[in-house]
């Protein structure tokens, strides 16, 4: 008996790093189920707390379901255009990676039925064209990623229809065509719950909101661009709806009088998040340099324009001082004409003086000769 007991203890000790009083069992059979309870016991606490994912039976042959979450995910695959067995219970439909050229009017209803989508991503799927009422249907959209594409057509009526749309996402995804036409396509009336726009990387030279109080934003992502300057309207809209938090980063900032209104309105705004890092590419002799550290004068535009008034007014100057002197030769041109002709009768009488004792005397080195 004693035997038993000690070798129970020592399989308590193997498994807890302690002898436990209620493994010391009579025998080794005992304890065995003692272990095995608790394993059991531990295993269906894992089991509630972490439920294994739940698949639809309809889910997209290509793609990945979980009804819990309500996520249905196509990652890599082949799809050119949207699957049209997307499950009605999707919330977070992820389309990645994918060869989608183009979204055609009505893209997500193409089924028959509207899908109750909040959260949609189609990055990284090379789409160049987005027609008009694309995502019509998706009205309780709250976010939209088209990160990472080729856009080079936008409809006007491209985003028309999201009427709940929170964050839209556009960065690295515009050509230039694209850039011209984003202007048209975020004017649509339905965007007016907007708080975030994203639109980095894509070489953008202004901003493509006419007009900010257009919008609810709060966010506005313009880094890594080709911005120079920001013109005096946007920083007057910039201004009025202080709001609005901006980033500037990564931007070739001519650094010359042009930028004076942009340049206040950074020293006395917080609205910039990014500030610190906006930097100067031009005048070189300013390069790298950054736009915190620029003092007033560098940017003050009375200098610059009296130097250049300065300069057309020296040219006026002189302009009028040409045509006054050509009226006056207009105005004598009688007496100048006299004195001109006196001019060349006296120069003519000299040259016939001059010819007369040339005549007179052809040879004057021979009157120096003694015969």
């Amino acid at each position: 008996m004693r035997n038993k007991m000690s070798t129970c203890t020592f399989y308590a000790k193997y498994y807890f790093g302690k002898p436990v009083r209620m493994f010391c069992c009579r025998n080794i059979s005992r304890f065995v189920f003692t272990v095995w309870e608790h394993f059991y016991l531990v295993t269906v606490v894992c089991f509630l707390m972490f439920p294994p994912v739940k698949s639809d039976e309809n889910c997209p042959a290509s793609c990945v379901c979980a009804i819990d979450s309500g996520t249905v995910t196509c990652h890599d695959g082949d799809e050119t255009a949207i699957p049209g067995d997307i499950p009605e219970w999707t919330t977070t439909l992820i389309l990645r990676g994918n060869n989608i050229s183009t979204l055609p009017g009505s893209a997500f209803s193409s089924n028959g039925t509207e899908l109750d989508l909040m959260t949609l991503s189609l990055s990284y799927n090379g789409i160049q064209a987005i027609e008009a009422y694309a995502f019509s249907g998706l009205s309780r959209l709250h976010l939209l990623d088209l990160s990472h594409n080729r856009l080079a057509y936008l409809s006007d009526l491209a985003f028309y229809g999201l009427l709940e749309l929170r964050s839209l996402y556009l960065n690295n995804s515009l050509t230039s065509s694209g850039a011209a036409q984003l202007s048209n396509a975020l004017g649509v009336e339905s965007l007016r719950s907007l708080h975030r726009l994203e639109v980095a990387g894509n070489r953008l030279k202004t901003i493509p909101i006419a007009n900010l109080d257009a919008f609810n934003l709060h966010a506005l992502v313009l880094s890594n661009n080709s911005f120079e300057n920001i013109g005096r309207e946007n920083v007057s809209s910039l201004y009025q709806y202080t709001r609005v938090r901006i980033y500037l980063s990564l931007n070739p900032f001519r650094c010359n009088c042009g930028l004076e209104a942009f340049y206040y309105w950074l020293k006395n705004s917080s609205q910039c998040q990014d500030a610190a890092h906006l930097l100067c590419l031009e005048p070189e002799t300013k390069r790298g340099l950054p736009l915190e550290r620029l003092r007033a004068e560098d940017v003050d535009c009375l200098n610059e324009n009296l130097e250049a008034v300065s300069y057309v007014f020296l040219g006026i100057v002189l302009a009028l001082i040409g045509l006054v002197f050509l009226m006056v030769l207009y105005l004598n041109r009688a007496g100048i004409k006299r004195w001109l002709n006196n001019i060349r009768d006296a120069c003519r009488d000299q040259m016939e003086v001059y010819h007369y004792r040339y005549e007179q005397d052809s040879d004057p080195r021979l009157a120096n000769v003694s015969v």
